[in-house]
């Protein structure tokens, strides 16, 4: 398919990461297929996450179609940019459109991006799994590609204003890719991904390069690390309030 829009905003997102100073640190980039479709499968903290996560697949000169929730695809700027660049709408309320055109692309040879927790992890660490992936990828009878990214939660995520201080650093790890074995039901090989997205996700955090600065600084670092993020019980009552808000927003919009 012809590449008239990706290029330019791949060459216009490198331009905007190098005057935030971001400090990238991208890892197993040799485990992305040089030629073939696959599932890349990454934890989500920050609305950045689709920007930044397709860096790991660029050493292999691949682009990455990341399935995206369908909002993104009405907005008056982004949208014509999204389907540009081929990526895949999801709505959320009706998600089959969505599996079967992610099944289509990966069996014409694309590696299609997918976050399995299907939103931002308020807590920074892994929610459970959708599994989608794995029932895309069995229909497919492509590989799974797990990864996980650190850092990015600093510039702008849930629930916080973006912070464009420079000189973030933001990690990316692929790991190896991996076919599920003949007869695994879809909820196996999820603990499966899930399982190897979250080692991966575990080194970016020991290693990672850079401290809180104080005290109020801790809301990055996830509350079993000794941070002040909300622990995963507090991210889905959250999660939870913040749904019903949402949907008594849209229901007195349908009112006026």
């Amino acid at each position: 398919m012809a590449e008239l829009v990706y290029p330019p905003v791949i060459t216009l997102a490198r331009t905007a990461f190098r005057a935030l100073g971001i400090r990238f640190t991208v890892e197993g980039a040799e485990h992305i297929p040089v030629e073939g479709g696959a599932v890349l499968a990454s934890n989500h903290i920050s609305y950045l996450d689709f920007t930044f996560c397709g860096l790991v697949a660029r050493p292999q000169r691949r682009l990455v179609r990341f399935m995206c929730k369908e909002s993104v695809f009405r907005n008056p700027v982004a949208g014509p940019l999204m389907r540009g660049m081929h990526h895949i709408p999801v709505d959320r309320a009706a998600g089959t459109g969505a599996f079967d055109e992610a099944v289509r692309a990966l069996k014409a040879g694309e590696i299609v991006g997918v976050f399995p927790e299907a939103t931002i992890s308020r807590s920074y660490v892994l929610k459970d799994f959708k599994t989608g992936t794995a029932r895309m990828a069995v229909a497919a009878d492509v590989p799974i590609v797990p990864m996980a990214i650190w850092g990015g939660q600093r510039i702008y995520t849930k629930a916080r204003k973006p912070d464009l201080r420079r000189g973030k650093a933001v990690m990316l790890k692929a790991g190896e890719p991996f076919r599920p074995e003949p007869g695994m039901e879809a909820f196996q090989i999820t603990a499966e991904i899930q399982s190897r997205v979250g080692v991966l996700l575990g080194e970016l955090q020991d290693r990672y390069p850079q401290q809180p600065a104080d005290d109020a600084d801790r809301w990055w670092v996830p509350a079993n690390r000794g941070g002040s993020a909300p622990t995963p019980e507090e991210g889905r009552k959250l999660d939870t309030a913040a749904a019903v808000a949402k949907r008594l927003k849209a229901q007195a919009k349908r009112k006026k």
